[in-house]
C-alpha cells in the first residue's frame, strides 16, 4: 500500500481501506507512517485509531447521507469521508479546513469526478450536525452481533464494556523490580514532571495520568520500565514463581509476559518463550534484550508439542491463548472490523487444543495459568468447565485476590476506563504423582 506523497486524510483513507479488507492497523499503519514525515505521524494515527473507534457510528451517518453506495473501485473515497466525519464530530480543527482539504485528498486519490459528493455530503454533515443513532451499531458504535452478544453475555455490564470500549486506554508501565523499586520510579517520574499513579492490583504497575513518548520515560532504553497494561501485569502474581522452575510462555509474541516473568523472579532455571510466528518473534527478542534478559525462543504451534517439546516438563506455564482481543478494543479499536461473531466457535477449539496439550507437558506439582484478553465466556470460564469435564485430574486454584470476578472457573476483569483492560485468568494445578 503506497500512501507516499498524498495528502494526511488520503492516506488515513487508505489505510482504513486496508483495514475493511482483513489487515490490522498494527500490520498497515506501520508503512503508512513511515512515508510521512515524523511531525505528521502522530496526526496520521490519531486519525486511523479515532475513524476505527467510532467507525460504526460515523459509517451509520454516512450511509444515511449516501443516496447509493459507491462502487468497490472508488471505496477508498467512502472512507477519505468518514476520516472527516469523525474529524468534524470529534476533533478541535476548523470545519473549513476539514472540507477543503477532504475534496483536496479526492482529487490527490485520482478520484476527481466524485469531489462534488464529497463537498455535498460534507457540507451538509456539517450543516445538519450529527443525525439521531438509527439502531444499536450506531448508538454505540460497535458491531450489532457484538452488542447483542455483550448485552446477552453481560446483562448488567454491557453498556458500560461498550462505553469503556470507545475510551482511549491509559498509558500504564511495569516497573522492572530487577533495577528498581515502584515508588523510586514515581520519584523519577515526579522529577521529570510526568503525573503518574501507582496501579490498584499490579505490585509494579505505574499508571501516567498524560501519555508521554517512552523516550521521555527514565532510564526506558536501559530496561528499567516497560509499557504493559496492568491486567496483563497480574499473570506473575498467578504463577507463584519461585527459583530453579523450568517456565513456559506458550504464545509469547511480543514478550511483555516473557519479560515480566524474567523480572519477577530471579534464578529461574530456564524461561522457554515460544510463538507460532516467525514475523512477531523478533520482538520478544528485541524486548529481551533492551532490559538484559535471556529466554529460550523457540518458533513453532504450541499445540504440537512433537514439534518443539524437548521431553523436560516445565514446573509453571503461562497460557496466553489467541482469542477474540474483545477485552482490549480501546487499544485496537480495528477489533471492530476485523473480527467476526463467527470466529469465536473456532477460536474456542484452539484454545480447549492448546490447554489440553499444555497440560500433558505440565509437571505433577506444576501450575498452569490460563488467560485471555477477552470477555466472552465462551473463550473464558466455559473453556476451563469444558476442559475439566474432560481431565479428571485438574484441581483448580481460586487466587486470593482483590480484582475480577468470581466466575466459578477462573476470574474476569471487565474494561475499566480508568485503569485496566478486560482480561481473564484461570489458576490449575497438576496431582501430585
Amino acid at each position: 500500500m503506497d500512501t507516499y506523497g498524498l495528502p494526511l486524510r488520503a492516506a488515513a483513507a487508505k489505510v482504513l481501506l486496508a483495514v475493511e479488507n482483513g489487515q490490522s492497523l498494527n500490520q498497515c499503519l506501520p508503512p503508512a507512517l513511515q512515508q510521512l514525515p515524523p511531525d505528521q505521524r502522530p496526526a496520521m494515527q490519531a486519525l486511523c485509531f479515532g475513524t476505527s473507534r467510532w467507525f460504526h457510528r460515523l459509517d451509520g451517518e454516512l450511509r444515511s447521507r449516501l443516496k447509493k453506495s459507491l462502487r468497490p473501485t472508488d471505496r477508498v473515497v467512502h472512507h477519505l469521508m468518514l476520516v472527516a466525519l469523525f474529524q468534524l464530530r470529534f476533533s478541535q480543527q476548523a470545519n473549513y479546513a476539514i472540507l477543503n482539504e477532504s475534496v483536496e485528498a479526492c482529487r490527490a486519490l485520482n478520484k476527481p469526478h466524485l469531489t462534488g459528493l464529497v463537498n455535498g455530503v460534507l457540507r451538509s454533515a456539517e450543516r445538519e450536525g450529527a443525525p439521531e443513532p438509527a439502531d444499536d451499531a450506531s448508538r454505540f458504535s460497535h458491531p450489532q452481533w457484538m452488542v447483542e452478544k455483550l448485552r446477552h453475555n453481560w446483562p448488567d455490564d454491557w453498556q458500560s464494556i461498550l462505553d469503556a470500549n470507545n475510551t482511549q486506554a491509559p498509558m500504564t508501565l511495569r516497573v522492572n523490580a530487577r533495577r528498581m523499586s515502584r515508588d523510586a520510579y514515581l520519584d523519577l517520574l515526579k522529577e521529570a514532571v510526568i503525573e503518574a499513579v501507582p496501579t490498584r492490583f499490579a505490585p509494579h504497575g505505574i499508571q501516567l495520568v498524560h501519555p508521554v513518548p517512552v523516550d521521555h520515560l527514565p532510564y526506558f532504553l536501559d530496561g528499567t520500565v516497560s509499557v504493559q497494561d496492568e491486567a496483563a501485569q497480574l499473570c506473575t502474581t498467578l504463577l507463584d514463581l519461585k527459583p530453579g522452575q523450568r517456565v513456559l510462555d506458550a504464545c509469547a509474541a511480543p514478550g511483555g509476559k516473557t519479560c515480566a516473568i524474567l523480572e519477577a523472579c530471579d534464578g529461574l532455571n530456564e524461561v522457554v518463550a515460544l510463538d507460532e510466528s516467525a514475523e512477531r518473534l523478533p520482538r520478544v527478542q528485541e524486548n529481551l534484550d533492551r532490559l538484559d534478559l535471556h529466554a529460550t525462543l523457540n518458533q513453532a504451534d504450541a499445540a504440537d508439542t512433537e514439534q518443539w517439546w524437548d521431553g523436560e516438563p516445565f514446573d509453571r506455564i503461562l497460557l496466553d491463548v489467541p482469542c477474540s482481543a474483545s477485552g482490549v478494543i480501546r487499544r485496537h479499536p480495528d477489533i471492530k472490523l476485523l473480527r467476526r461473531e463467527s470466529d469465536i466457535t473456532p477460536l474456542a477449539a484452539i484454545q480447549l487444543g492448546l490447554l489440553n496439550a499444555m497440560w500433558d507437558i505440565l509437571k505433577p506439582g506444576g501450575r498452569l495459568v490460563y488467560a485471555t484478553c477477552s470477555v466472552f465466556p465462551q473463550e473464558n470460564h466455559r473453556i476451563i468447565q469444558r476442559f475439566q469435564k474432560q481431565n479428571q485430574d485438574v484441581q483448580p486454584v481460586e487466587p486470593d485476590v482483590a480484582w475480577g470476578r468470581d466466575m466459578g472457573a477462573g476470574r474476569q476483569l471487565l474494561p475499566d476506563p480508568e485503569s485496566h483492560d478486560g482480561f481473564f485468568y484461570a489458576v490449575l494445578e497438576k496431582p501430585e504423582a
